[in-house]
Parts: C-alpha cells; structure tokens; sequence
C-alpha cells in the first residue's frame, strides 16, 4: 500500500506515477480524506479532553445543581464521542479502500510506456534454435515420449490440466535441486510454504486488487485461498514481526504448487502446459533494508541468469514498463526463453521489487540503529517449472525424437537424454 505520507507530500509524483501506469486516480480524493480524518480526530481528542476535566471536576463540586449539570454533561460528551469515533472509523475505512486503489511508486529507471510493446531490451543469451528438420511443440514430444497426459488430467480434473510422468518427473526434481544448488549458497533458506493462506494475508500482499482476485481460488468454506505463487505465502510469514538489523538480507528460497484460474485467458495458450491451472515453482524471496533492495534486485536476476545460461536455452532479459509492471512491484526484470513452435520467446521467470508496499500491510519492520523502519520485499522465480519443461523439451529435442537433458542436470536425472519407451 502507497504510504499516505508520500500522497501528501508529492502529489504530482504520485499523480504523474499513476498516469504512467495507465491508472486514473485522483489524488484529491484521498487528500480530502485524510484531512477529514485528521480533523474528526482532533474533534474526538477535544471531546475526550472535556470529558476528562469534567470528571475530574464533579468529586470536588458540592452544589447538587451544579454536579447534575456535569454529570449530564459528562453523558453527553460520551455519546458525542461514540458517533465522532464511529465518524472516524468510517473515514479511515474509506481512507485505507482508497489507498488500496493506488499502485507502488516506480523506480526512476523504469521506461514509460503503455504496455509490453514499451518494454526495454537489456541483453540476448544465445540465437534462436534453428533445426535440420520438422521440429514437434512440446506436447506431441511429450505425448510420445510419454511425459505429458492431458487427456486423463481433463478426464479427471478438468481442462488445463496435466499429468506428468517418468522423465519429466525426474527432470522436475533436477531443476529444484539445480535452484537449491545455487541459491544455498547465497545464503538462502529452503521453504515448503502453505499452499492455503487466508484472505487478510492475501489481500496484503496486494494481489486482491485491480482484478487479481479473479485469478484466485478461493476456499467456499473457509476464509482460505490457494496461493498463485509461493511468495504470497512466504511474504506474510513475518508480518506484524521487527527483523534484528543485523541478520538482513534474509533470503528465502521456496517450492509449492500454484494454483490460478487463468480467469481472463480463454483461448490463450491453450494447448500443452505453458498455461495450466495448476504448476510447481521454485520461488525466490527477500527482505532487506531501503537502500540495499536495488542491490538485492540485481542480485535476483543474476541468479535467473546464471540458471538460465546454465541450461543453455536461449533467452532474453527485459525490464518492464510502467504500463506492463505489476501494481505491487516498483520495478520488475523478466526473462524470456525462446519457445520453437511458438517463434517467439515467452516469460519464464520474472523479478520485482516491491519495496515497502507489501511490508507496509504486513507490518514488516526492521531495526536499524535503534529505530524501526519498514522492510523492503523482493520477489524473483528461480523456476516455473512446466515452462522450463517446455523450452527444454522444444530446444533440446533431436531429430529421431529424443531430446537431450541439459548437461547442469544429469546427475540428477542419471542419464543424458530422454528416449521413447519400448
């Protein structure tokens, strides 16, 4: 949530911000509610402040006359209070809804543009993949070297949903242990996160609004959802807690299932597993302090690099524009990895900083030279691995139909390429 404070005293910036993203806010209106808070609060400290001097007057007061008048008084005060304080938490209600409204402030590096056709190009590993034959998309590869079945997930759950099986399985295991082989190192700490979190944590790691709660699945008979990444779990696991200072950055790297409705894709994507309702990911996520959480970013997406130039697919980093930047993050970092049936590269993993907007609402604080200040969060995917499954399979496959395992994975997967079964 954008901190009131900036509002109030930058309110072009914010305006301008705003404007950039594609969002029509108007400022004024929650400047007029803060004023108003600030005003009934006053109201309510006078109220209580005559109450009190009433009260500590009627011991001393003798006249019966004057004692009634007083008492009466007192009572009147009180009931003016009751609906002042009412007033109040109406106010700061609409206050806090209309903040919610607004996304985070941008870092100044961040293009202008109106969506992913404004993005900036930073670097290019590799050429696209070319082939001396007919290449297949990753579900006739995998239906063939039965890897994927689609149509016993649909028999059981549904569409855009996948069983994978064998290699895939084992290919699965080996990116998880390539993230955790790089990221232990830097000091991360492995997570298994809830997959089930309520709706207040949800809601303030800021992806209930702006149409982000169609994406969720939501638990009819519980105030639960499942989480759509595992960030939205491991952000909330120190709210309302002070991080000692001294022990930052702390790093955490986890692996969950995610689950999205993919509530506004129909007709996109829909063949094969690039987007499915369900997936695994490999999630890394970071608290520091305001003046390292640049440097944490930079850090995030060298460790995507490094996995990506590890498995050897082609791949491209761009930094987003305002118009295509998430409402949480101030900047965000994505790689695409080139997808052969698709002649395009496509997302693969993506960083964010999303600086104080989410530990505002969790309440994450850090203690830095005896005061107490929000933390900066940080997201960044180390893997999403139907994705990755797809690029390798597509990138890697060979004209008799096998494809080979990157080389970073096969002690893993305790073999060096993946062949039919006879």
């Amino acid at each position: 949530m954008i901190d009131i404070k900036r509002l109030l005293e930058e309110p072009e910036r914010v305006a301008q911000n705003n404007k950039n993203r594609g969002k029509s806010i108007d400022p004024q209106v929650a400047i007029a509610l803060h004023e108003k808070r600030v005003a009934v609060t006053h109201e309510v400290q006078a109220l209580r402040t005559r109450g009190n001097e009433i009260a500590a007057r009627i011991p001393g007061v003798t006249s019966q006359d004057e004692r009634k008048s007083l008492v009466d008084e007192g009572k009147g005060i009180k009931e003016q209070v009751k609906e002042k304080e009412a007033e109040l938490s109406r106010v700061e209600g609409e206050l806090a809804t209309e903040l919610k409204r607004y996304p985070n402030i941008l870092r100044d590096d961040v293009p202008v543009g109106k969506d992913e056709t404004g993005n900036e190009l930073l670097r290019t590993f590799g050429e696209p993949t070319k082939f001396d034959f007919e290449p297949k998309d990753h579900l006739d590869l995998g239906t063939d070297l039965d890897l994927i079945d689609m149509d016993r997930a649909a028999k059981v759950s549904g569409a855009r949903f996948a069983y994978l099986k064998g290699d895939a399985v084992l290919l699965e295991f080996a990116l998880i242990q390539y993230a955790l082989q790089e990221t232990l190192k830097l000091g991360f700490v492995p997570v298994v996160p809830p997959h089930m979190i309520s709706t207040a944590a949800m809601g303030a790691m800021g992806y209930l609004e702006h149409g982000g709660e169609e994406e969720i699945y939501h638990l009819k008979n519980d105030d639960l959802v499942l989480i759509g990444t595992s960030e939205q779990s491991i952000g909330p696991m120190l709210m309302d807690e002070i991080i000692d200072g001294d022990k930052l950055p702390l790093r955490y790297v986890g692996f969950s299932p995610c689950y999205r409705r993919e509530a506004g894709s129909y007709g996109r994507d829909t063949r094969g597993v690039i987007r499915v309702h369900q997936f695994d990911k490999v999630e890394m996520f970071s608290f520091t302090s305001a003046d390292r959480s640049d440097e944490e970013h930079e850090l995030l997406l060298s460790i995507q690099e490094r996995l990506m130039q590890g498995l050897k697919l082609p791949h491209h980093v761009l930094k987003l524009c305002s118009g295509d930047t998430g409402n949480p993050s101030a900047r965000t970092y994505d790689i695409e990895t080139w997808i052969p049936s698709q002649k395009t590269y496509r997302e693969t993993s993506s960083t964010s900083n999303t600086t104080d907007f989410q530990t505002r609402r969790l309440n994450t604080r850090v203690k830095l030279e005896g005061k107490n200040e929000l933390a900066h969060a940080l997201n960044g995917t180390a893997f999403a691995i139907g994705r990755v499954l797809v690029a390798i399979l597509e990138n890697d496959q060979q004209a008799d139909g096998s494809v080979v395992i990157p080389e970073v994975l096969r002690a893993w997967v305790g073999k060096d390429r993946i062949v039919k079964r006879t």
